[in-house]
């Protein structure tokens, strides 16, 4: 056992001093390591129970500047001519942005970009000449400059051939349309969007292929606005097409990319219960009544080897 810890003898006589049998040192290291570690139990109660009934929490994202990089279009080249409708379109992309393809105009369809910097979608043509260019956006929805813009051209010739033999791209042109980007959406929550059908003639019927394996086919009686919902599992970028017909059998084609956000971790709250705040309770004035005698008896017998010290000297001074 350590001296400091030891019960104190007098260093001439042998005999148990009167005074200076405890150990302060040791009961000030004790105090000190019971103090801690309920100080450290305190604040894991309390402090670490995350947030409290009724609180808000609150997070931001500071707009930084849109991007300055364009998308470039490499296919196809300017002035071709298509026969068949969809047609793929290729290009170059800053990294890290959704890509969106326009038709004179007219929203074409989207799709991210790489990780290499290209992109590839399938857009439907209108008739006849098609100004075809893409713009990108980053991930706040801040559209960067315009890429280069081409024209092509869908010459249409009577009924198509081959694998589509039975369907008619000509006369009264089928559009399809619904909004460029979905952002926002969480995995096993509802996500919602309009599609617009253009011309053609009714009923329709619509198949949209979610990127994730599944479909639905709705059937139209007119050309109303309307809107379906499809709920994703799984975080990620989904690639949708849609395909419309109409009674004369014409189609239209449309690729939209969808964004599902990772589902943020919900926060755990946890209470103290009524045992643990009830010790709590009787600990803390436990501790501080026991520091409060610990020191009392140091004050106190500090104080009396002054008393002894100083009759001690009176004691010489009367024998002297």
């Amino acid at each position: 056992m350590p001296a400091w810890v030891k019960i104190s003898e007098h260093k001439h006589t042998g005999k148990l001093r009167s005074h200076e049998h405890t150990s302060y040192v040791f009961l000030g290291m004790l105090l000190f390591v019971v103090g801690f570690a309920l100080t450290s139990f305190t604040s894991y109660a309390y402090v670490g129970r995350g947030p409290g009934a009724g609180s808000v929490g609150m997070s931001g994202v500071v707009a930084g500047k849109p991007p300055t990089s364009a998308a470039h279009i490499t296919s196809p080249t300017d002035g071709q001519h298509f026969s068949t409708t969809p047609i793929t379109v290729k290009g170059t992309c800053p990294t890290d942005s959704l890509v969106e393809i326009f038709k004179n105009d007219i929203f074409a369809g989207s799709t991210p970009c790489t990780t290499d910097g290209s992109f590839s979608l399938e857009s439907d043509l209108l008739i006849g000449a098609n100004v075809v260019y893409a713009k990108v956006y980053d991930a706040l929805n801040q559209a960067g400059p315009d890429s280069n813009k081409i024209t092509v051209w869908y010459d249409v010739l009577g009924i198509q051939g081959g694998i589509l033999t039975s369907l008619n791209f000509g006369g009264n042109q089928l559009l399809i349309n619904t909004d460029a980007i979905f952002r926002g959406t969480f995995p096993n929550q509802e996500m919602t969007m309009p599609i617009d059908i253009i011309g053609g003639r009714a009923p329709y019927a619509v198949n949209i292929q979610w990127g994730d394996g599944t479909n639905k086919v709705v059937s139209r009686t007119d050309n109303q606005t309307f809107r379906v919902g499809h709920v994703y599992e799984k975080a990620g970028t989904y690639q949708l097409s849609l395909q419309a017909t109409d009674a004369d059998g014409r189609v239209a084609f449309l690729t939209v990319a969808s964004i599902v956000n990772g589902q943020p971790p919900v926060a755990e709250t946890t209470t103290p219960s009524k045992s643990v705040t009830d010790n709590l309770l009787l600990l803390w004035p436990l501790y501080a009544a026991t520091f409060a005698v610990v020191i009392s008896f140091w004050i106190g017998e500090w104080r009396e080897k002054r008393m002894l010290a100083k009759h001690h000297l009176l004691i010489l001074d009367q024998n002297v």
